[in-house]
């Protein structure tokens, strides 16, 4: 950040007082400005032992396969942003049943909340962001092209733990995708 959103001037950065953290301080105007991790929401959409995978047709990680899942919209809460992402990548209607998943990515700033949700109806098809979608089983999952860490997380544990009502909450501190 170079400039304050607030009034233009040039920013500095800085421990504001009363803080432990650097931040970018506008001096003419007094704002602090805090940066904090971005939200991905999305689902899980299940119909009996499948759940409903999307091949990504954008960077980052084009060509491979996650569920639908994106960044989460101001004025909106996460269950919102779920039901929204699922709609825009599958355009698949759901019913959420739960949180499942919840991944910290402090590298990437970064924090997964992934909900197991129920497929209404079998009128998916693809979004503008999704190549292609498809109801895939365990063994049907494409494992070595999942595209992102948190997402083959989630799936594992629906396969491992099927009928749990656990949240499953992990850190993913590793730069692999």
């Amino acid at each position: 950040m170079k400039y304050c959103s607030n009034c233009g001037t040039l920013v500095r950065l800085g421990i504001p007082p009363d803080d432990n953290k650097e931040r970018y301080i506008c001096d003419a105007c007094d704002t602090i400005h805090y940066q904090n991790p971005n939200i991905i929401t999305g689902c899980l959409p299940r119909w009996e032992n499948k759940i409903l995978m999307c091949r990504r047709s954008i960077v980052p990680r084009m060509g491979y396969w996650t569920t639908p899942a994106g960044f989460m919209e101001n004025g909106e809460s996460v269950e919102e942003g779920a039901l929204r992402e699922t709609m825009e990548e599958a355009n698949a209607e759901v019913e959420i049943v739960r949180l499942f998943s919840v991944s910290s990515i402090p590298h990437i700033n970064q924090v997964y909340m992934i909900y197991l949700a129920n497929l209404k109806n079998l009128n998916f098809f693809p979004g503008p962001e999704s190549a292609e979608v498809q109801l895939c089983s365990e063994e049907e999952i494409d494992w070595d092209n999942i595209a992102f860490s948190a997402i083959d997380y989630a799936l594992r544990n629906f396969f491992k733990y099927p009928d749990d009502n656990q949240i499953h909450c992990n850190s993913i501190s590793s730069k692999r995708r």
